[in-house]
């Protein structure tokens, strides 16, 4: 049983429930795009963003001029992450293997990963320009093998993000737009005169822009349902309460609404971990948000030994869950929901947002419990086939076929079943619903 060292001041709402004037908003958004196309679009980039070009997607003159403007060392720096997380997207894609096995003389069934057409990437801009949004979502699709891929980011003040940019480049995107918010959600989504429409969104955005992608889901295939960046640490008396503040910290400036919890086997390391958070927000200078996080959403659990620790931190299904205890590795074999696992305190949550190569976008809001989070089989769409070239075992299968078939009313399924075992094994056909039988030779061959 835990003891509540800090509670938090604020609790999450109910898991994906939108505001409803955020939804109204982005319904009213999206049918005017659906309706008006281009000129919707540039409306609303006009209003939310004062930014209306003569086209919203950047040509190859204008992606070079941004390019050859950046510092070598931001490229090097950039390119140096992409390759950790294409090296790792390859390995994952390498172990999906098509499957073909003969379940029955010349039956023959099989999987096979087909890449989606076409997906779209959204890099947010505002608060922080999130590059390594980049490499997660359009560095995966390539090597998933996605042939269109669009990326589009807010302009900043102005002017394209020189930096989001290059990493959008970088990583391989088909189609660079300038272009933010619920308009370039739906443009992507929905098609318009000159954005050709995707088959799949991904990447984090605000409130709207999650909405918009929730109201969108089902016309097109989305990676996740968004909430606020989380982090959960598990830490026993080995834990530095340094490090642990500065790692509760680092996720905490993500937004005032991101929760950020201990929960600690030893008194002295929670304790000694609540002083320290409030020693390191004062020359934090993301300390207006990251204050309000750690106040509102900040929670400090004191329990009696890893294994309360670990069942705790599964009810919580955090997004992100650090483990800085002796025995790091237990977490893989003790706990079970979580979005990405964080082991020993040389590794830290923001290795995994930043450079370490593992994909960022994550389940949050307890999505843990039913789903990892984006990777390069979400651009797959794994489809079977059937074949079927020996006769007698066409003809067993239609006979039992059109058993099953009859016993759940589905008489036209039976008759589909009923020609093959005429056909192959030589059966007569009754079908007495409307009296026709005939023998075997009458059959088409």
């Amino acid at each position: 049983m835990s003891v509540i060292l800090k509670a938090p001041a604020a609790h999450v709402g109910t898991p994906h429930k939108s505001d409803p004037q955020v939804v109204d908003t982005v319904a009213a958004v999206l049918d005017d795009i659906r309706a008006n196309g281009d000129g919707a679009v540039r409306r609303y980039s006009e209003r939310f963003d004062r930014w209306t070009p003569e086209s919203f997607r950047l040509g190859a003159d204008e992606v070079a001029k941004i390019m050859s403007d950046l510092p070598g060392t931001v490229i090097e720096d950039l390119t140096f992450v992409q390759r950790q997380v294409r090296n790792f997207a390859q390995a994952q894609r390498d172990a999906m293997l098509d499957v073909e096995v003969e379940t029955l003389p010349g039956i023959r069934l099989g999987h096979k990963h087909v890449p989606v057409a076409a997906s779209g990437a959204y890099v947010p801009g505002g608060r922080y320009p999130l590059t390594a949004s980049a490499h997660m979502t359009v560095v995966t699709a390539k090597v998933a093998g996605v042939e269109r891929v669009a990326a589009t980011t807010p302009p900043n003040q102005g002017t394209p993000p020189a930096i989001s940019v290059a990493a959008m480049h970088l990583a391989g995107a088909d189609e660079i737009y300038v272009l933010g918010g619920v308009q370039a959600i739906g443009a992507l989504a929905l098609g318009t005169e000159t954005i050709p429409p995707v088959n799949l969104l991904t990447g984090p955005g605000n409130a709207y822009v999650a909405e918009a992608k929730r109201q969108l889901f089902g016309e097109v295939g989305i990676d996740l349902f968004a909430g606020p960046t989380e982090v959960l640490i598990i830490a026993d008396d080995t834990a530095d309460p340094f490090i642990v503040a500065a790692d509760l910290l680092s996720q905490a400036e993500h937004g005032p609404d991101s929760p950020c919890v201990l929960i600690t086997t030893s008194e002295r390391v929670g304790r000694d971990t609540i002083a320290e958070v409030e020693r390191q927000l004062e020359n934090l200078p993301t300390k207006p948000v990251a204050a309000v996080s750690w106040e509102n959403h900040g929670e400090v659990h004191l329990v009696v030994d890893l294994a309360e620790a670990f069942a705790l931190g599964d009810r919580y299904a955090s997004e992100h869950v650090q483990i800085l205890t002796a025995e790091p590795r237990r977490a893989l074999t003790e706990m079970r929901d979580y979005g990405a696992l964080f082991l020993g305190e040389k590794t830290c949550v923001s290795f995994g947002d930043k450079a370490i190569g593992t994909n960022h976008v994550l389940p949050t809001l307890g999505a843990a419990r039913y789903t990892g989070g984006l990777w390069v089989g979400k651009f797959l769409k794994t489809v079977t086939y059937q074949e079927i070239d020996n006769a007698d075992s066409s003809a067993e299968l239609a006979r039992i076929c059109g058993r099953a078939a009859r016993l759940e009313n589905f008489e036209g399924h039976a008759r589909s079943a009923d020609v093959r075992a005429a056909k192959y094994g030589g059966d007569v056909l009754e079908w007495t619903e409307h009296r026709f039988i005939e023998d075997s030779a009458a059959v088409p061959s």
